[in-house]
Parts: C-alpha cells; structure tokens; sequence
C-alpha cells in the first residue's frame, strides 16, 4: 500500500492550520468541514494558469436535462481521455459545484495533454439503482464515440469516480446486474468511492443510500460492488484520504483485497495523508500534484 505525506499545496498557513484541525474531526459535520475545504481552495483555482485549454459546456450523452458532459480539449492532446464522475450522496452534488470545482480537476488534466470529460448524471430519487451506472456507461460510450475528433484516443479511456461517483464507477465495472463490465474503459480510478451499500448507524449518508439502493437492505449485499470484484480484470487504482467520510476507507481497502485475492496480485492502492473526502479533488491544479501525477503514472503503466 502506498502512502503519501501529502503538502497539502500553496494553501495559507492559516488555512492549512484549518485543514489540520478538521482532518480528525471530519465525520462529526461533514457538510461544513466541506464547505470549509472548498472555501480554502477557492481563491487557489481562480489563480491557477488554464493556459491552452479550450472548454465547451453541456455537451449530451443522453436525453435527459442531467446527461451532458464538459468537453475540456487540450492545446497538444497527447490521446488519453479521462472521464471524471463527482460524488453528492446519490441525490445531489453536480459536475461544477462552485465556479471552481469540479473544473479544476479537468482542467489540470487537459492541461497535461488529457483530453478531459466532466460527467453530469441523474440523481435518485428519480433515477435510483442501477441509473447511475447507467449514466455512466452512456458517457463512456459518448466518448468512445467523439473523443477521436477531438484529439482522444478511444482506446486510452480511463474513469475516474468520487465518492458516489466512485459508486457508479465501480458498479459499471463490476456489477453484473448492470452488465457492462468497464466496456470501452483502459483503466479505472477510483476515489474515495462508497462501494458498499449499508445503513449502519456509523454512515452519514445512510438516509440518501437507501433512497438510490432501495428500500430492501436485504438486496444491498448484492447490489455493493465491492462483493462482485472477481467479474473484471479492467486495471484499477484505489484512493483513499486520510480522514474519509466513515467506512469509505475501510470499504476500499476491502475492495483492494478482493480484487487481490481474484487476480493474485494487489491492485494499485494510495493512501493520501492530511487530505480528506473534499480536499481530495480539491487540490487538483494547484501547485500540488502528488495524487495527479499518480494517476498519470497509472495509465503510463497501461500503454
């Protein structure tokens, strides 16, 4: 297992004593220790260069208002694609959730000559399980599609999912239910990603995961895709932060040894230290590039 002392970039020291002090206590308000983080980067990707990107907005991959994407194009697209996929708990969040994230992470791709996708999808209560997964696999064909148009290389796909996202990242990898097992896709990153379905008191989220996984816990063994790791042998990178919305660290880590245990060999694991569920996606394009180069490495890897 890798473990990285993360610098936590160019933030002031004021705000890095703030992340400090709210790394430990970080289940006990996490909609405002992540309005603390989001604040804390804000003022750093409104500074941070965008040179030779071009970025074109709502781009659909489907019929419904949710189902577009954001095309970032880089000025020497070297043919990698990312796909990236945010969290919000199944029933909310949004591909730019401020004026600065989630673009910052897709600009920082392109920016490296990474085609970039920032992926908008449905939310329960309307689309529940298995519509994210759904979503997800609809963009992944949108862009084996029309990412060659742009500079992209159909063959070099890689998801990356966040939290929820990383939900239906993993499912579209893993599930059988849904089918696809990471059809198109060179390679999966998932981070911080909730890829088991529980109600334990222990889970912040308990309330919005029954709400997209349905009312019969009974079912939820079978719909986590933690428990179907042995269907894909799809390469696979799993992040965590140090300081995670509850469970979601100990969730990945069991995924790591699952897929361990059906390939023999241990996937990719990272551990990035002083960061938490916000801060890191947050610190993309910054001066802090620890888990952006990682990444990148990863799908080096892959050629």
């Amino acid at each position: 297992m890798a473990q990285f002392v993360a610098p936590m970039s160019n933030l002031p020291a004021a705000a890095q004593a703030r992340m400090a002090a709210i790394g430990p206590l970080w289940g006990s308000d996490i909609p405002g220790h992540g309005d603390l983080v989001k604040e804390a980067y804000a003022p750093l990707h409104r500074a941070a260069p965008s040179d030779g990107v071009a970025v074109t907005l709502d781009l659909p991959y489907g019929a419904h208002p949710r189902q577009v994407l954001d095309l970032y194009r880089p000025r020497t697209p070297n043919g990698d694609v990312v796909l990236f996929v945010h969290g919000g708990a199944f029933v909310r969040g949004d591909k730019t959730i401020n004026d600065t994230m989630y673009a910052n992470v897709l600009t920082w791709f392109a920016r490296q000559g990474v085609q970039g996708l920032n992926v908008e999808y449905r939310l329960a209560p309307e689309a529940a399980y298995p519509a994210g997964a759904e979503d997800v696999g609809a963009a992944v064909a949108w862009a084996a599609a029309h990412c060659a148009q742009h500079g992209g290389n159909p063959q070099r796909l890689f998801l990356i999912g966040h939290s929820a996202g990383g939900t239906h990242a993993a499912s579209y990898a893993y599930d059988p239910a849904v089918g696809a097992f990471g059809r198109h896709l060179a390679g999966l990153v998932l981070v911080s990603a909730r890829v088991r379905a529980d109600l334990l008191p222990e889970n912040p989220n308990a309330g919005p995961t029954k709400v997209y996984f349905g009312d019969d816990p009974a079912r939820y063994e079978q719909r986590s895709p933690v428990n179907h790791a042995a269907f894909s042998d799809l390469p696979v990178m799993i992040v965590n932060a140090e300081f995670e919305n509850p469970l979601l660290d100990i969730y990945g880590l069991e995924l790591a040894y699952r897929i361990a245990l059906a390939r023999r060999r241990a996937p990719r694991y990272l551990r990035l230290t002083r960061h938490n569920h916000v801060s890191i996606m947050a610190h993309f394009n910054t001066d802090e590039e620890t888990l952006g180069r990682e990444m990148l490495d990863f799908f080096a890897t892959l050629r």
